[in-house]
């Protein structure tokens, strides 16, 4: 017997409300709280007892955390109808009528070949300039693809029985990583990775070889 689904089927317009929930970071845990952290913890059996645990329990993620409310959630959803309706739609029908064949084909050739060979490039530079030589006693090789899939880990740091893992993100010059916030699944990979290697997992983020969250180095260790 499946179980009963509840989602809401938005149809078409799933990928553009997605897109732009994901883009303005309106679903992250600043914003409606670490949610599956709390349905865990509540282990419901039906929706209404997650949803009444919910607004129960449910905090912002941040320095002063707010209660929230179905007014709170209902706010995110007008801000989302802004966002569509005043920058994204505008955006994309422009691009939409820019768009050439050209940029289709160009866009994939870049994307396999240039883009690849780009983070690839950075990638090695920010471990072997960087991480290995303030390191040294540390092992770094690549995750297999099955753990860089499953644990958005890059590359692991042995030492002795232990290993940590580290993720390395390209940022712009003036990015703002300082607002970034590892999603839910996120979360779960790397606590599944330092339960079985214990250590923790690191996230560095780096524009080309430069390391620019240089405080996670003080950190780097394994616990």
């Amino acid at each position: 017997m499946k179980n009963k689904r509840y989602s809401m089927d938005f149809g078409k317009k799933e990928k553009v409300l997605n897109y732009a929930c994901q883009t303005y970071q309106l679903s992250r845990p600043n914003k409606v709280g670490a949610v599956m952290a709390l349905i865990r913890e509540c282990q419901p059996k039906s929706i209404e007892e997650w949803e009444s645990w919910y607004f129960k329990k449910a905090h912002t993620d941040g320095k002063v955390p707010v209660k929230i409310t179905k007014d709170i959630l209902r706010e995110l959803g007008e801000r989302l109808y802004v966002k569509i309706k005043e920058i994204v739609i505008p955006e994309w029908q422009e691009a939409f009528s820019q768009l050439t064949l050209e940029d289709c084909i160009g866009y994939i050739y870049n994307l396999t070949i240039q883009r690849t060979y780009d983070g690839f490039i950075r990638e090695k530079s920010v471990l072997t300039d960087n991480l290995a030589k303030q390191f040294p006693k540390v092992k770094f090789v690549e995750s297999d693809a099955a753990l860089d899939h499953a644990g958005d880990i890059d590359y692991i740091g042995y030492v002795g029985k232990k290993a940590l893992g580290i993720q390395i993100k390209p940022v712009t010059a003036k990015a703002n990583f300082g607002n970034y916030s590892a999603s839910e699944r996120m979360k779960a990979s790397f606590r599944d990775f330092e339960e079985k290697y214990g250590g923790k997992v690191f996230i560095i983020f780096s524009v080309d070889d430069e390391i620019k969250n240089k405080d996670v180095l003080k950190e780097t260790s394994v616990q």
